[in-house]
């Protein structure tokens, strides 16, 4: 029936608009959510540099005071920062930082990055999503006590400079990941990563390293030259 079709026409014609309103209204809170140096949020931080930002919509996000970015840095939608095991905990860390992310970071989506000891991911670091980054862990030495119940053992954390974490890597307490190193995607980082190294597994490996006047043992299947005019480097 004609009426039946201009009523259809009519509800799609709604419903189109209806959607584009919606991806609208989510692109402005997108950009008016976002946290920065500037915005009442990020003054929470005990410190955010220039240019940095936590996305909107985040995870997670408490113990700020306990928790320092540098200068541009961006840290995608959905990511937790929790510095304590709740919202109040009273934290005795040095410098009164837990969570110390430095410049030029790139924390990718889903990522959770937990402290209340000492996490210090360096400058120029980039996560693909749903990484997990912490610095403590319930024991379980007390045969007897739920684990969940027993207090925690605690290391501090470091990813180096310049390194590359892929979708779904797990940093445990005490690893200390060197300098520009690759850590492949599902690896469950322990213990210490030397620079240049390419790590994969659980727990993880070095399955490639940089050697001075050898190059890269084993040889990479192909090499990758950076164009020209990709400014990356710059920030």
């Amino acid at each position: 029936m004609p009426g039946e079709r201009l009523t259809d026409q009519l509800r799609r014609r709604a419903h189109g608009l209806v959607g584009e309103a919606l991806q609208a209204a989510w692109a402005w809170a997108g950009n008016a959510g976002a946290i920065g140096p500037e915005s009442p949020r990020g003054r929470r931080f005990a410190h955010m540099g220039a240019g940095s930002w936590v996305a909107f919509p985040p995870g997670a996000v408490f113990g700020e005071e306990y928790i320092s970015i540098g200068a541009r840095t961006m840290v995608g939608p959905y990511v937790t920062l929790a510095a304590g095991l709740a919202p109040g905990e009273v934290l005795q860390v040095p410098d009164g930082v837990a969570i110390s992310i430095g410049e030029r970071c790139t924390i990718g989506r889903g990522a959770s990055i937990v402290g209340r000891h000492r996490i210090v991911i360096e400058d120029d670091v980039t996560t693909a999503p749903n990484i997990y980054i912490t610095d403590h862990n319930h024991a379980y030495n007390d045969p007897d006590l739920p684990i969940g119940r027993q207090w925690l053992s605690e290391e501090p954390v470091r990813v180096g400079a310049g390194s590359w974490l892929g979708t779904g890597v797990v940093v445990l307490p005490g690893a200390d990941i060197g300098r520009h190193v690759t850590v492949a995607a599902g690896a469950v980082v322990r213990g210490t990563v030397p620079d240049h190294a390419v790590v994969a597994g659980v727990p993880a490996r070095v399955v490639r390293r940089y050697v001075d006047g050898e190059g890269w043992q084993p040889p990479l299947r192909h090499e990758v030259s950076t164009p020209a005019w990709w400014s990356a480097a710059e920030g």
